[in-house]
């Protein structure tokens, strides 16, 4: 499955993470390191299985904490509209 960015969503990084703007009506989202990680994976063209596996390398993290903590991360993110399948 591939992710893409709603298109009047926005994306600054910082040191901490990264930011996501949504134009539509001024919503933010501060993504900490670990989902900023996940989050640039996942709408590169990484599966879930890829990014667990990106996070658990750089992160002192097991597989199923990894794919649940990318698997939440993608639905939040897909409730809001601030990604969608494509």
């Amino acid at each position: 499955m591939t992710w893409t960015l709603h298109p009047d969503v926005s994306t600054v990084d910082t040191d901490y993470g990264t930011v996501l703007l949504d134009g539509r009506d001024g919503r933010y989202w501060q993504l900490n390191p670990t989902a900023s990680l996940a989050f640039h994976a996942l709408v590169g063209g990484s599966t879930v299985q890829e990014t667990a596996e990106r996070l658990m390398a750089v992160y002192d993290v097991d597989e199923p904490r990894a794919r649940a903590d990318v698997e939440q991360l993608m639905a939040d993110l897909r409730q809001a509209k601030v990604v969608r399948e494509a």
